[in-house]
């Protein structure tokens, strides 16, 4: 898997796009500042953004290419994120340091899934916050990106299976239009969440 995203992200271009995931931005501009941490950050869109904006950022991802242009843009803007090469099965924080945690299009195989998003509450501070904007299974209809492997999309179902400790406000699954970069183009049918840590 780690070949397959190095080779992705291996071009000039960002392939999801210099700017942050829409529904992602909104919400971290409700907020106030704190620590962040971003899995599956690819090339960095977001980690940047949320840097520019005065958050501490902890990105992970399993790509080399992909840190490194997360930290070729964050110089661009002249700001600074910490990025981690790590697996999303190991990588892992101390209970209670981040403010927020946002999934933004990070989709795990049905075995592994419950256990990343357990390990996300717990980096949750009390109150904190996750944010998630992922893909549903509908999605498998169009070309507008995501996996091909309907386990790994989500339902809603399966996220208050998952987040069946925390208050969810906001539960919903809809039809948007994706302008994030090539690979991310186009009618695409997503989930969003977010669940507040008691």
């Amino acid at each position: 898997m780690k070949d397959i995203w190095n080779e992705r992200y291996n071009s000039e271009n960002y392939v999801y796009g210099k700017n942050p995931n829409v529904f992602f931005a909104e919400q971290l501009n409700k907020l106030n500042q704190g620590t962040l941490i971003l899995p599956c950050e690819g090339e960095g869109r977001n980690a940047v953004f949320a840097a520019m904006k005065g958050w501490n950022v902890i990105a992970f991802d399993q790509s080399e290419t992909g840190k490194k242009k997360a930290l070729t843009l964050a110089h661009q803007n002249n700001t600074v994120i910490d990025y981690i090469i790590s697996d999303a099965e190991v990588f892992n924080v101390a209970k209670k340091t981040a403010d927020a945690v946002a999934f933004i299009y990070a989709h795990f195989p049905a075995a592994i899934r419950k256990a990343i998003h357990q390990k996300a509450i717990d980096w949750l501070k009390p109150g904190g916050l996750m944010i998630m904007e992922a893909f549903n299974p509908h999605q498998l209809m169009n070309s507008s990106g995501g996996p091909k492997e309907i386990s790994m999309l989500y339902t809603e179902e399966m996220l208050k299976e998952d987040f069946k400790a925390m208050k969810i406000e906001l539960l919903q699954t809809l039809q948007i239009e994706l302008k994030e970069g090539n690979l991310h183009e186009g009618i695409a049918e997503v989930i969003r969440f977010i669940g507040r840590k008691n």
